[in-house]
């Protein structure tokens, strides 16, 4: 049997989140490459981009068919209809967890956008009938995304090895769990 569908549009107060599409390609293209230097040590995928137009739409379009398949749902922050970053719902967790992952544009740290992206995106998986908790991973040196999952209450579950996949990481994976009974909605 096939995961429930992952929402593909979330709306909150300021933000909306929603899944890439291909007709995004070029706005995905330029917050991409206007952010690069930021993402470059956090994000394994920097190291690939600027992705020609032809590779993007192959993504996008492989994106879209994992969704509808009940796959990963990768969305675009939106704030007041311009991309402020970028986020997803990963099935990385086995049948009844999630992950989420989160970048926010370099001109808008320090706004909550990644505060309100998670939060928002926490409900919506434990809303979803098989998901009975949501995780974040980020490598120890990523000292700006621990303060996302600590400051919601997700609890810390400990430290792990892990391979070093971009510049800035040290190789320490750091988990934060949150089960549908400790979950604390705004």
């Amino acid at each position: 049997m096939a995961p429930e569908q992952l929402p593909d549009r979330i709306e909150g107060e300021r933000l909306t989140l929603r899944r890439w599409v291909t007709a995004d390609a070029p706005i995905l293209a330029v917050s991409v490459k206007r952010n690069l230097e930021h993402l470059r040590p956090w994000m394994p995928w920097a190291a690939y981009e600027p992705l020609p137009m032809d590779d993007r739409l192959v993504l996008l379009n492989t994106w879209e068919r994992e969704w509808l398949d009940g796959g990963d749902a990768v969305m675009a922050i939106l704030l007041g209809g311009d991309v402020v970053g970028g986020t997803g719902l990963h099935r990385r967790r086995g049948p009844h967890g999630i992950e989420i992952g989160y970048w926010v544009d370099k001109d808008h740290l320090g706004q909550g956008i990644a505060r309100d992206t998670v939060s928002m995106l926490t409900t919506a998986a434990l809303a979803q009938s098989e998901i009975s908790f949501v995780e974040i991973h980020h490598d120890k040196a990523n000292v700006r995304s621990a303060r996302i999952p600590e400051g919601l209450g997700y609890e810390f579950v400990g430290e792990s090895t892990d391979t070093v996949d971009a510049p800035g990481e040290i190789g320490i994976d750091c988990a934060w769990r949150v089960t549908a009974d400790t979950w604390k909605t705004d």
